[in-house]
């Protein structure tokens, strides 16, 4: 899959910079420019500014240069997780444990395949823990075809800081 060899290929750099990589996204256009997206953060607690993005996608685009993983042509786009983070490897479900989450398995469970819920944490088999107005449910984390921080407790507070 090419986007696990481009995050192979500018990994090491993005964190070198200081910046964990939280996605690597390629789609290829039919009749247009297809367009790779490389989504990080910075390692420190901090926000995401423009001239990150301009580093490292400096960076990125040397590498990409001279490793040339894609061979058709290309926009490249990097970018902050935003405001509704996906969720892309277990370590993030115990980072965001506490915050409100979606869940969209990549099968069914009792009926369903998404899940709306409060993190918590992972248990001790590892399993990703959601607690829901439906119960409590524990995901492998193989089982989870995507997952995002569901910002709206997060909106709140910020609109209530500025009243």
């Amino acid at each position: 899959m090419v986007e696990s060899r481009i995050s192979q290929i500018i990994e090491g750099a993005v964190t070198d910079l200081g910046f964990r990589l939280v996605r690597v996204r390629y789609s290829g256009a039919k009749g247009g420019r297809s367009q790779l997206q490389i989504m990080a953060e910075p390692v420190a607690e901090r926000e995401m500014t423009v001239e990150d993005c301009e580093t490292l996608s400096r960076h990125v685009a040397a590498l990409l240069d001279v490793e040339d993983p894609i061979s058709d042509a290309y926009t490249l786009e990097v970018s902050s997780p935003g405001i509704d983070r996906p969720l892309t490897r277990i370590e993030d479900y115990e980072r965001f444990s506490g915050e409100l989450a979606k869940i969209t398995l990549r099968f069914m469970l009792d009926g369903r395949k998404r899940f709306n819920g409060r993190l918590g944490g992972l248990d001790a088999d590892g399993r990703v823990v959601l607690e829901t107005s439906f119960g409590r449910f524990e995901f492998a984390f193989d089982e989870i075809e995507a997952a995002r921080i569901d910002p709206i407790e997060i909106l709140a507070r910020e609109g209530a800081a500025r009243h």
